[in-house]
C-alpha cells in the first residue's frame, strides 16, 4: 500500500466501546443457584476501543467512529480513549445512556461471556468512509447489511483496503448477504470457531478454502496455535509466541491491529501474520488491552519481520 496525501487518516475503526467486566480464575464451572468466586477481576476499556487503541499506540493515525452517552460505563472508555490521546472525531455523544457492557468470565471450562448494549442508530458507514478517506476500513464485526455493503462499494471505489472480523454473529455463509459481504472484503479475519461456524467445514483447512474463495485474503485466529491464512490459493501458518497470559480479552482485537500495521507498511503476508501473533500475544499479558505494545516493542518481538 502506498501513501496518498489526499487521505486524512490511515485508519477508520467503526465499531461500538465496551466495558469489559473480567472475571479470572473461577475456581470451578458456574452452576444455575450456585455462586463462584474469581481469583481476579478487573473492569477495562473493550469493544472496537482495543483495535483503535492499539493501532494508535503503534504510531498510526486512527479515527474511531463510536458512540458515547452518560451512563458509567460511556464515561469510563472515554475517559481511557482520552488518556490514550486517541482521535474524537469520529466520537458521537449522546444525551441519554448508552451502555455498552460485557462480563467476561474465565474458568476451568474456558471462557463464558454476557454482553448487554443499548439501542442506538449506528453511524453511516458511507459518509464516514468519504469524510475520512481511510487507507485502511476496519470492521471489528462481520456487517452485511444493506448499508455496509454501500460502504464496502465506496471503499472499494476509493481505494481503501478493508478488514472485517467476524466478532460471533450468529450467521452462515448462507445467510443472505454474508457471501456478497465477504467478496468485498479484502481481509476477513474470523477466528477459528467463527471459521468453522460460518462456513459448517470440518476443519480450519475445509473453512479457509471455502472463505479464500470469497474474500481477498482471509486469516484465522488460532489463539495459543498462532493463525493460518490464505491469499490467492496458497497457505500460510503462523505460531504464536509463548508468554505467561493473564487475560485473552481483547488479544484478537489488538491481532488484528497488528495485522493492519503491517499491511500499512506494505509487508508480505508472512510479515504481517507475524506482526499480528505478536500484538495479541503481547496483549494477552495485562488486563483487557492494556498490555497492547508502541512500535517499538512489538519491532523487539518480530526481530527481522519489522
Amino acid at each position: 500500500m502506498t501513501n496518498d496525501s489526499g487521505r486524512r487518516c490511515e485508519v477508520l475503526v467503526a465499531g461500538a466501546y465496551f466495558a469489559d467486566l473480567v472475571f479470572r480464575g473461577l475456581a470451578e464451572p458456574l452452576r444455575p443457584g450456585g455462586e463462584v468466586f474469581a481469583a481476579g477481576f478487573d473492569l477495562v476499556p473493550g469493544g472496537a476501543y482495543n483495535a483503535a487503541m492499539a493501532l494508535h499506540r503503534l504510531g498510526r493515525a486512527v479515527v474511531w467512529a463510536t458512540d458515547f452517552g452518560t451512563d458509567p460505563f460511556s464515561a469510563q472508555v472515554l475517559a481511557a480513549a482520552r488518556r490514550e490521546g486517541l482521535d474524537e472525531r469520529g466520537f458521537r455523544h449522546h444525551p441519554g445512556a448508552v451502555r455498552s457492557v460485557t462480563a467476561a468470565l474465565s474458568g476451568p471450562d474456558g471462557r463464558t461471556m454476557i454482553s448487554y448494549q443499548d439501542a442506538v442508530d449506528e453511524q453511516p458507514l458511507v459518509p464516514l468512509v468519504r469524510a475520512h478517506r481511510p487507507r485502511v476500513l476496519l470492521l471489528p464485526q462481520l456487517r452485511y447489511d444493506a448499508t455496509a455493503l454501500a460502504a464496502l462499494r465506496v471503499a472499494r471505489e476509493l481505494g481503501t483496503l478493508v478488514v472485517m472480523d467476524c466478532q460471533d454473529v450468529p450467521v452462515t455463509l448462507d445467510s443472505p448477504g454474508v457471501r456478497e459481504t465477504l467478496t468485498l472484503v479484502d481481509v476477513f479475519a474470523p477466528n477459528e470457531v467463527e471459521a468453522l461456524r460460518l462456513t459448517g467445514a470440518a476443519t480450519v483447512d475445509e473453512a479457509l478454502a471455502e472463505l479464500g474463495g470469497l474474500a481477498g485474503t482471509v486469516v484465522v485466529k488460532r489463539g495459543a496455535e498462532g493463525a493460518a491464512a490464505v491469499r490467492d490459493g496458497k497457505r500460510q501458518d503462523r505460531p504464536a509466541p509463548s508468554v505467561d497470559a493473564l487475560d485473552t480479552t481483547g488479544a484478537g482485537d489488538c491481532f488484528n491491529a497488528g495485522l493492519v500495521h503491517g499491511l500499512l507498511a506494505g509487508r508480505e503476508l508472512t510479515h504481517c501474520l507475524a506482526l499480528a501473533v505478536a500484538c495479541g500475544a503481547i496483549a494477552t499479558t495485562g488486563p483487557g488491552s492494556s498490555a497492547a505494545p508502541t512500535a517499538d516493542e512489538l519491532s523487539g518481538w518480530v526481530g527481522e519481520f519489522v
